[in-house]
Parts: C-alpha cells; structure tokens; sequence
C-alpha cells in the first residue's frame, strides 16, 4: 500500500524534499468547514475525548478531518503541540496526498482503508519524524466522510493505537447510523446474545413496510451481502418472517431476544427499536377512529418507488440509479423536454443519504448568460456594478452538502463548462471577485434534451466535462412511448384533485392513448388541471371538459367545420377509436368479453351492443 501510495505521491509532482505548505484555511473558509461537518464533528467530538483519555501523556494527538483530508478538530498533549505545529496538525490544514503525499490520513482516504504510515514511510522528508494510524469513517452509504487519526512520534509507536482507532471509528459510524434512522424499524443482531449492545452487533434499518434501509458496517459483515444487494431485499426476505411478527412479539409485557435465522441459515439473536408498542384494541379503536387522509403526494412524488409505474423503460432507468445513489456517481439524465427530468432528480435526492441537505435545482437555459456564471458560483460584494450588497452565495455553495440539479446542462456557456469541471474535479468553488476557495460537497444531477456527443463533435460542449458527467446515464421515454399512461394519468389526477376523487370518461382515455403528447408530462398535467376545473358535479372528465386545441389535434373538431358536421365527425373519431379499443381489448384477453369489459371500464353490454353494430354494417 505504501509503494502505490508514493507512485500516486510522484505523480502529484510533489518533491520529497520540499517544504510542504501548511497554510490553514482563512477564518471564514474555516467556518464554512465546521459548518458542511456539523454532524460529523457532533458525534465525533465525544469519541474523540474517550480515545484521547486512553492515549494521554503518550505524546500523541487525535485528529479528525472531512472526506478531503481537511483537519476539523484536533486533541493533543501539550509537549507534542509544539512538534505538531511545526508541521501544522491544526484545523483547516490539508493532509490529502496530493497535499502532503503519503501520510495516514491522506492515504487512508484514498485507499479506504485503515492505515498506518511510520517514519520515513511518509513521502515528505519533513513528516518523518511523525507516526499516524487513521482509520476512515464511512456513512450510512458506505462513503468515505473523514477520518480519525492519531499521530505522535515516531518514537512513542504503540501496536495497539491502530486497534483504539479503528473501534473509536466505528463508534462515530453507529451513532451517525442511528441518527440517520431515527424514524426506521432498528434491528440489533448477532450470533451470540452477550455481543448485543456492543460495537459487535450488526444493525439493520428498515422502514414501517419492511423495506431495507440500511444497514452498518457489522451488519454489512454478518448479513453476507454487500449494500447493493441489499437494497433490494426486504426484512421478510433477509429472516424468513413478515416485518409484522415484530410488532407481535413487542406487545408482550416482558419481551426478551428475538431469534431470527438469517437469509445464509445462520442463527441470531436481535432486539429491535423504532416500533410503537400498542395492544392490538388499542389500535383497531385508532385505527377506526382515523379521519379519511388526503394521500400525501408530495411524499409519494418524490421518490423513485412512487415514480415507477409499470413502464419498463422507466423501471430499467429507476434500477440503475438505485445502485448508484449515495456512491459519489455523476447522474446525466436525458429525454425530451417535459418528461419529468427535474422531478426524477429530486426523488434521487430523496430517496439518497442527503435527503435532509438541500435540492438546488438550476435551469442553464432560463438564466441570461451574463448572469449564469454568478447565478452558480456566487460573488462576493462589489464583484461587478449592480452586484447585491454583501455578495451572493451562489448555487453550487447552496447545494453543499445536498444536490445539484443542473438542468438543461447542453445550454452552460463554455466558459462556464472550464469552471464548472473545476469545481467538480478539485470540490471547491472560487465565488467572483475572490481570491478564496471554499470546499464544497454535494451530488450532482445534470439532465439535457440535447444530443451533447453531437454538440462535442460541433465544439459546442467540452469532452472533458462530458465524461465527467456521465458517470451514469439514463434516459426517460416520451410520454408516446410508455406503456403506463393509465397508471400515469391517475398519479397526476391524484395529485391536482386535492383528494377528491375524479374519473375519465372512456371516450377521453380513449383520446389520451391515442395523442402523441408532444409537451409530454407538462402538456398532460396542465390539460388535466384545466379539465379538473371545468367538470360538473358528477366529477367525470369528458369530452366537452377538453381544450379545443387538443380536440382539433386530434381530429375530434374541425375549426371551419358547422356545428352538425363538427358533432358528426366527432362522433365519426370517436367511433372508430371505440371499436379499435374494443378489437385490441378482446384480442388481448382472447376473446374475454368481461375481461376486456373491465379493462376497458365499460359494462359487458356496451361491448355486445358496439360488436352488432360493427357486424351490421
């Protein structure tokens, strides 16, 4: 590890022999630090003084620094501070190896890993005299988010100090895990009873339906499985009973352990958190007593599992970005204008492990190109005349430590592309009329409905900033091309109608499976929203609560047309879309008159009625 950690150092173009630089970062750029590390920092501090009461006066120092290396929070011995100054263990220094080459904490980042780096081990001649032992901290995603470390003399080298690290590391791990989970069903497990409760246990998080959350690096290890598989599970499916038998043993009066057997056959005893112990009366007269609920759409819409309907193309894009999200991977949605890109960024958000940062979401094409560059990266006051007094944060800093949706990425100037890869590749951000760089981390969304591989080939877009964008790609379909328009319209219907219950006419779903639906969901939502409004009491959409527009589109109308022969053609379109619903249904169902019936929302009668008529003509 250490060889491959000089060649990675060499390649830095970093000379063993220099002086490194131990500049911290400026007050208010510290501030920012502490600020995007706040909860790190909360659940590490308290580790931090435990592990430092088991090492003082050993000339040694504890350290914890962010996912780039940056020191957040220091405890150290008084003789040692003034060895550790002279090569700046202090807040806001950087010790990530293309700062200072190989040393503990930069390398254990990069190898994500614990690590031990003694002596001469380090890269720069100038930390040879220091021996560190740091261990990353993963969070409930298993990405890499800071690091603890001790480092002292070489001299005062202890075997065991790796040992103390690496359980103070997991330590911070659970407590991150458990307040990331708060409102999850916790389940503590393991294969001997007296190892729960202790940092042996394995913890897994599902939600009320039994749904997998996730689980920590001990449950990660007894499971078998690695996180990705897991996601895919449920609790019923990793111990063989519904998340329900839960429920059942903790309305007991005493209970104890559960015994659960795992997924490989192995035996373990579990205690579970997070589930509300009522009897079984108790919640039926709750239950019952319950007013009818509008559904929680906004919920709903926000997540990927609410957002898959049945298309197959759409769940083939919602599979992937299952597997990505919470990995540090780059997401490039592409499709047509209207099919719900922005929205699929924010249910990725939701459904991630930044779901409580914020959602910044940013239309390249809608801001003026003079005004783009400040718009994303801030500016500080005075930058430029008209510029608001006391500066701009910009929208890459509001994302920090959420989601970047950059929409209609095709449109960034080029100039702005340099910049922005920048940002990405170094995740610090330079505001306008500045000369401080602030660390920043987020993910990042980018959606287009531009062919960009055209636009690179025309020098409109940079290669560079292409590939560092398409870490993966998923396309959405046009609204033309889904199979799950039904499902669809209901969902949208759901979600304007404030709760009340509306129905579509046969004749109009009719009409909708036959549009092409050029402005896709944009075009459907607000023809719904106005359709909404012009119904009767009845809450039935047909075809007078239509848009002309539409209606013309459809040949359903003809503008020059008299009002007979626009009711005669109408009725003409209607016809033949009825018959073919009816063909293609029974076709469907071979030859099911009931079955096609129910499909198509109509009584058996009509079917019979409309296959006469077809057979009298």
């Amino acid at each position: 590890m250490i060889e491959q950690a000089h060649e990675r150092s060499a390649a830095y173009g970093i000379p063993r022999s220099a002086a490194p630089d131990y500049g911290p970062l400026g007050k208010t750029d510290l501030k920012a630090l502490l600020e995007q590390n706040r909860v790190l920092h909360r659940h590490a501090v308290p580790v931090m003084e435990t592990l430092y009461e088991q090492i003082i006066n050993t000339h040694n120092m504890v350290i914890l620094t962010d996912v780039n290396g940056l020191i957040i929070h220091t405890l150290g011995d008084a003789d040692f501070l003034e060895k550790a100054d002279k090569v700046a263990l202090s807040p806001g220094v950087a010790w990530s190896e293309r700062s200072k080459g190989t040393n503990a904490i930069g390398t254990a980042i990069a190898e994500k890993t614990p690590t031990i780096v003694h002596a001469d081990q380090h890269y720069l001649e100038a930390n040879s005299f220091l021996t560190c032992s740091a261990a990353p901290i993963f969070d409930v995603m298993g990405n890499v988010i800071g690091v603890l470390d001790v480092t002292g003399d070489q001299h005062n080298f202890h075997k065991h100090t790796m040992a103390l690290v690496r359980m103070s590391a997991q330590m911070i791990e659970n407590q991150l895990f458990a307040s990331s989970f708060q409102d999850a069903i916790k389940l503590s497990f393991h294969s001997r009873p007296e190892f729960l409760g202790t940092l042996m246990e394995g913890i897994a998080c599902f939600d009320s339906d039994g749904r997998f959350l996730s689980a920590s690096r001990s449950g990660l290890f007894q499971l078998g499985l690695p996180l990705s598989a897991l996601q895919t599970h449920t609790f019923s499916s990793l111990f063989g009973l519904p998340v329900s038998a839960l429920h059942d043993h903790y309305r007991t009066a005493a209970p104890g352990l559960l015994t659960l057997c795992l997924h490989n056959g192995v035996r373990v005893y579990a205690r579970s958190q997070g589930l509300k112990r009522q009897s079984a009366a108790a919640r039926h007269v709750l239950d019952n007593a319950r007013e009818p609920q509008i559904p929680e759409v906004k919920a709903k819409l926000s997540s990927l599992h609410y957002l898959d309907t049945g298309d197959e193309q759409v769940a083939r894009a919602i599979d992937k970005l299952k597997r990505v999200i919470g990995r540090d991977i780059s997401v490039l949605v592409t499709g047509e204008t209207g099919t719900g890109k922005e929205l699929l960024a924010q249910a990725v958000h939701n459904d991630s492990p930044r779901k409580s940062g914020p959602f910044v979401a940013v239309n390249c094409a809608s801001i003026p190109e003079t005004l783009i560059e400040s718009e994303l990266f801030g500016y500080e006051d005075g930058a430029f005349t008209g510029a608001r007094k006391k500066g701009n944060i910009g929208k890459i800093l509001q994302a920090n430590g959420g989601t970047l949706f950059l929409d209609e990425i095709g449109d960034m100037p080029l100039n702005l592309q340099a910049r922005l890869l920048r940002v990405l590749q170094e995740r610090m951000v330079t505001p306008l009329g500045s000369s401080k760089s602030i660390p920043v981390n987020l993910a990042l969304i980018c959606a287009t409905n531009r062919n960009l591989r055209e636009m690179i080939g025309k020098g409109e877009f940079r290669d560079d900033l292409y590939y560092r964008l398409n870490g993966l790609v998923v396309r959405l379909p046009p609204l033309r091309e889904r199979s799950d328009l039904d499902v669809v319209i209901e969902k949208v219907l759901a979600t304007e109608s404030e709760g009340r219950q509306y129905r579509i006419a046969p004749e109009v779903m009719q009409l909708f499976h036959a549009h092409g639906w050029p402005g896709n969901f944009r075009q459907l939502t607000n023809l719904l929203r106005t359709a909404i409004v012009m119904t009767d009491a009845d809450m039935e959409i047909r075809l007078e609560h239509l848009p002309e527009d539409f209606l013309e589109d459809m040949d359903v109308i003809s503008a020059p047309a008299s009002p007979s022969a626009t009711a005669t053609q109408a009725a003409s379109s209607l016809e033949v879309l009825e018959m073919d619903a009816i063909q293609q249904a029974l076709q469907l169902h071979q030859g099911n008159v009931s079955a096609a019936a129910k499909a198509l929302g109509v009584s058996r009668n009509t079917i019979y009625r409309k296959l006469a008529t077809l057979k009298g003509d």
